[in-house]
């Protein structure tokens, strides 16, 4: 799953650990909440990573260091509330690398034996350091030896800010509500000085879509066939928590399109795909069923910036209106259906 060479080395475990029990014996979290946000830039690659210091509410407590602006927008999106109906889908769009405390039933065979090759003890509830990388649509899975190396100096760093923070809690305020406290690391000779820096978050990459999802070959049978009009289709993609394990690859989650009638709220058709390969499969599928069943919509109803500009240009050259609207609740219905099973 993971190359030798890419894991940590034992004194990068070391460090991550002690880093760890330190964070865990200082326990920010009893002056901290999770949407005090600060940040620390890695001083190898150069990103920033946005620390959430977790367990004011007693129930999960971790450090997560969210990757950039794709993490910091995850992150943004779970504390907002998002995700209040479908929670797991949180899960499948974290950016981060976590470091959290666990009881002993949520380790690995794996975790479990690095703890006993570096002669440690641990007793009791959320006493367990767990240390996992999130990627959107992947399993939560073990870290790499820039990733520990990268987490043991947010770990640190949090410690130092959190500290600070007790003492003065408009320490992470700005006036702009933009601009987030960094702590920039500053070579001098052999050593690294960490000092504070109010840096606004680069913008966020907007994903690119295909102009035309459909050859013209596709394209033209569909005009071609005149096919019958009739109800209005609700379309969605997510997640689905079936991971999928493939040799020699970190497993990941399949991401599902499903289509649901508005009104009777009938289950029409699905489609699985890898995450990368969702926008040219999901088009093509789509406007294959609609070439089986002999009937096009009226109307397709969407919840999603991207479902709609993946599909906006087909449904446009097929004459069918594509609305966007708050919920979806045929579809979410057979969602949570289907994922109740799963």
């Amino acid at each position: 799953m993971m190359d030798i060479d890419h894991l940590p080395s034992l004194q990068e475990w070391k460090a991550l650990y002690g880093a760890a029990l330190e964070f865990n014996e200082l326990a920010p979290w009893n002056w901290m909440d999770d949407s005090d946000i600060f940040g620390v830039k890695d001083s190898v690659s150069g990103e920033i990573g946005y620390c959430c210091i977790m367990g004011a509410a007693g129930e999960h407590y971790a450090l997560g260091l969210y990757l950039g602006s794709e993490g910091l927008d995850g992150l943004s999106k779970i504390l907002s509330g998002e995700f209040s109906e479908f929670k797991d889908e949180a899960l499948y769009i974290q950016k981060c690398l976590m470091a959290s405390f666990e009881d002993r039933k949520y380790l690995q065979k794996q975790d479990l034996a690095q703890i006993k090759v570096l002669g440690l003890k641990f007793r009791g509830s959320n006493a367990w350091p767990l240390f996992r990388s999130y990627v959107p649509g992947f399993v939560p899975w073990y870290l790499t030896g820039e990733e520990a190396r990268f987490l043991t100096v947010a770990l640190q760093q949090a410690m130092d800010v959190s500290t600070r923070f007790k003492n003065d809690p408009g320490l992470l305020v700005h006036p702009s509500k933009v601009h987030y406290l960094i702590q920039v690391p500053d070579k001098l000779g052999e050593s690294i000085v960490w000092k504070d820096e109010w840096l606004e978050p680069s913008p966020l990459l907007k994903e690119d879509f295909p102009a035309m999802p459909l050859n013209k070959t596709t394209l033209s049978r569909l005009k071609k066939a005149r096919l019958q009009r009739r109800g209005i289709w609700e379309i969605d993609f997510f997640y689905v928590p079936a991971p999928v394990w493939e040799k020699g690859e970190r497993p990941y989650y399949p991401y599902m399109s499903l289509l649901v009638d508005h009104n009777s709220a009938l289950f029409l058709n699905f489609q699985m795909e890898k995450h990368a390969d969702y926008k040219s499969k999901f088009p093509e599928k789509f406007a294959d069923f609609i070439e089986h069943v002999k009937v096009m919509p009226d109307e397709l109803l969407v919840k999603r910036h991207d479902v709609y500009r993946l599909l906006e240009p087909l449904s446009a050259e097929l004459g069918i209106e594509i609305t966007m609207v708050k919920n979806l609740p045929a579809l979410e219905y057979a969602q949570r259906t289907m994922k109740g099973f799963l």
